[in-house]
């Protein structure tokens, strides 16, 4: 679909989306159609009408460590026999939820599919979770089936039925011989768009877990999306998505719903390894990656990733945290033909809502681009409520048809997110620009209160891993009687690097205003984060907190 601005009313302003009536800011692409929400239609019959016709010619999908591969029509034919085999062999229906624990593997794109297609409601999680995290969404989500591998099927309670991936008889499920005939007696499962598609489990960086409840109207709204949005770029180059965010992520569902509409290979990982990953881009010519910053941090600072041929690479789609402007012009510097795709999205809104989709949008550094269609959006001043224009800072509050259904079995926490008239309070500090970009601050429960002063950790970081002495960062509050907060910062040094606190301390002093300064800091190995790539605040609070040993 061709670019264009949208007819906008004339109390709407044309180059920043903002209504001076309504305080709402409307997004500026083009309309974009959806199916009626009555037709019954389920995510997956949905995502996988749209794959190019005729077949792509590519795999479907590829383990990285093997290259072992599955091919288009063969994927198509896995989803259908483990749908068919799942209600007539396992007893799975429509609406029961399905509690998946595995490492990113061939066969988790084809279980998502096939559950989604049965209406059955899929929740992954994450398989390095500790048992007693496990037993907490399970709570939640309570599921009536289990899907493991025979490493993580002892973190399951044993009342619950398991089906292990890694078996034999989850393998005759995808057979052809054994599901063709239990598919042709059986009749379509009708699906409701209304219908809970998948519950996914916030990040917990702010508080206990919860589960996130994503219907299949949700999932429509955003591969309707990636199908109309995606530029058509000439390319001598198959499209190949290697992932490095996990399947359990929203960023990793969302990113593999993406990579079936588009036609795409996908290589997956069983486990993150940076050298491997720069391994497998050279060995499969991948042309897009999804990333969290950090990842393009290490990229950037890397010796290895400069001796590789990454030729092959067109994109890096960002998200998960915000990406400082130093970072991205450093390894703009580094990687001149990779343009880096910048996007914001949470679980509750099912991933992304505001991105870039052009080279032009993507140079805007330091913003996450502009609303999705069929997204609005108003910055509310935290304090006093008010609706707020472009330039004033304030939490941002997102409206669409992808926002959450709401958390499963948390009444209380799903009525202080979502309002009556269907807005999503982000929690996060934003602000839009004159021409419609948003820029993220900080977590507005993250900000550093010094004295009468707010500090945002990320504004710290950024410039804290543009030193080249540090491979990586974070910033904290530490308690203090005089400031009540003070600015502590972790430190991971490059190897060799002799870095001291007090050099440390000056290099962000120079640059800031005085009440930002770091005042405290500590040497780390490395800095805790979710798969997601963001920062773990609340484990290095309690270690600061703790520990004597922290410097001043």
């Amino acid at each position: 679909m061709a670019a264009g601005t949208p007819q906008l009313p004339p109390t709407v302003d044309p180059r920043s989306g903002f209504c001076r009536e309504t305080k709402v800011f409307h997004n500026l692409r083009d309309p974009l159609p959806l199916p009626p929400e009555s037709l019954p239609l389920s995510a997956a019959s949905f995502a996988l009408s749209l794959i190019p016709s005729p077949l792509p010619a590519q795999p479907a999908l590829v383990d990285a460590a093997t290259g072992a591969a599955v091919s288009y029509p063969d994927f198509l034919a896995r989803i259908r026999n483990l749908a068919a085999a799942l209600r007539t062999g396992a007893g799975v229906s429509r609406g029961d939820v399905a509690f998946v624990l595995s490492p990113a593997g061939l066969d988790v794109p084809v279980l998502y599919l096939a559950l989604l297609s049965i209406g059955a409601v899929v929740s992954p999680a994450n398989p390095l979770s500790a048992p007693s995290e496990i037993a907490h969404q399970i709570r939640l989500s309570n599921p009536s089936v289990a899907f493991a591998t025979t490493a993580t099927a002892s973190k399951l309670p044993a009342y619950l039925p398991t089906i292990l991936l890694d078996s034999p008889r989850f393998r005759s499920f995808i057979s052809a011989d054994v599901a063709a005939g239990a598919a042709a007696q059986q009749q379509p499962v009708e699906v409701r768009q209304s219908d809970t598609a998948a519950i996914l489990y916030s990040s917990g960086t702010t508080g206990r877990v919860k589960g996130v409840a994503l219907t299949h109207r949700n999932f429509v709204a955003l591969t309707a999306a990636y199908h109309a949005l995606t530029r058509e770029v000439e390319d001598e180059l198959p499209p190949v998505v290697l992932f490095t965010v996990p399947l359990f992520h929203v960023f990793g569902f969302m990113m593999a719903l993406r990579a079936v509409v588009l036609g795409e290979t996908i290589v997956l990982m069983e486990r993150f390894d940076f050298g491997a990953m720069l391994r497998a881009v050279e060995r499969y010519r991948v042309t897009f990656m999804p990333v969290s910053p950090p990842l393009v941090v290490a990229m950037a600072k890397s010796d290895e990733a400069a001796r590789r041929d990454l030729s092959s690479l067109r994109v890096l789609g960002c998200g998960g945290a915000p990406l400082g402007r130093d970072v991205a012009e450093r390894f703009a510097a580094r990687f001149p033909h990779v343009e880096i795709a910048q996007g914001y999205g949470l679980t509750e809104s099912t991933g992304g809502v505001v991105g870039t989709r052009t080279p032009e949008e993507s140079k805007v550094f330091g913003s996450t681009g502009r609303l999705g269609s069929n997204t609005e959006a108003k910055i509310v001043d935290p304090t006093t409520g008010e609706a707020l224009g472009p330039g004033q800072r304030g939490e941002l509050w997102i409206r669409g048809p992808t926002i959450m259904k709401g958390y499963i079995g948390d009444a209380e926490a799903t009525a202080a997110t979502l309002d009556s008239e269907g807005w999503l309070k982000t929690g996060d500090l934003c602000y839009f620009d004159d021409d419609g970009f948003l820029f993220i601050v900080d977590r507005l429960k993250e900000l550093i209160k010094y004295k009468a002063y707010q500090v945002p950790p990320a504004e710290l970081e950024h410039i804290l891993v543009s030193h080249p002495g540090i491979a990586d960062a974070a910033v904290i509050p530490y308690p203090d009687e005089e400031a009540g907060q003070i600015p502590m910062a972790f430190v991971v040094r490059q190897p060799g690097s002799m870095l001291s606190d007090e050099e440390v301390m000056d290099f962000v002093g120079k640059q800031v205003a005085p009440y930002k300064r770091i005042r405290r800091v500590a040497f780390v190995s490395s800095i805790p984060k979710s798969p997601a790539g963001k920062i773990l605040r609340r484990e290095l609070i309690n270690q600061a907190v703790s520990s004597p040993k922290s410097k001043l």
